[in-house]
């Protein structure tokens, strides 16, 4: 996991020391506001399979134990609820609420970043994401992105890779 200390004020900040600290491959993108993928991928200029869709959700494991997880999908893929029910052998499954959605990511809604900063957080991304030599998002900002190696995101953000965005019947949000 990349930024294990706290030496930065806001996520935007931090992930960028991170980035650079580590050598990453990045270019940043300044555009209009926008915290919508379909939206901000036009404004960024490319398809929007190649954004990377940041979704935290809600898993009850039994009665006493909840855990949260940062779901990472293409961003024309919806998430698929019930894979990650089974990845996390949950009972219950739904998306988090707005107010822990940012308590978790440390962000607004529309500018979660697909790293995990919180050891609550648990980061999974869909292999489909993997495929394109870059992935864009937002930057924990409405008004600039990142364009970041796909290789270089893999190797620092070290999510667990399984298959949850949706298919067919199974689509969700």
């Amino acid at each position: 996991m990349i930024g294990d200390e706290l030496t930065t004020t806001t996520p935007y900040d931090r992930l960028i020391a991170d980035l650079d600290a580590a050598g990453a491959r990045y270019r940043l993108i300044d555009h209009a506001p926008e915290g919508q993928t379909e939206l901000v991928s036009a404004l960024r200029g490319h398809d929007v399979s190649q954004a990377a869709k940041c979704l935290i959700v809600m898993v009850k494991v039994g009665k006493k134990q909840t855990r949260h997880v940062l779901a990472v999908v293409p961003g024309d893929a919806r998430l698929d609820l019930q894979a990650v029910k089974a990845l996390l052998d949950g009972t219950y499954v739904a998306f988090a609420g707005k107010d822990k959605a940012e308590e978790l990511a440390g962000s607004v809604s529309g500018t979660v970043l697909p790293f995990s900063y919180d050891p609550r957080l648990e980061l999974v991304a869909d292999p489909s994401l993997l495929g394109r030599p870059e992935l864009y998002f937002n930057a924990a900002r409405l008004d600039r992105s990142i364009a970041l190696a796909t290789e270089d995101y893999v190797r620092l953000a070290a999510p667990r890779i399984a298959p949850i965005a949706a298919t067919g019947e199974a689509l969700c949000r």
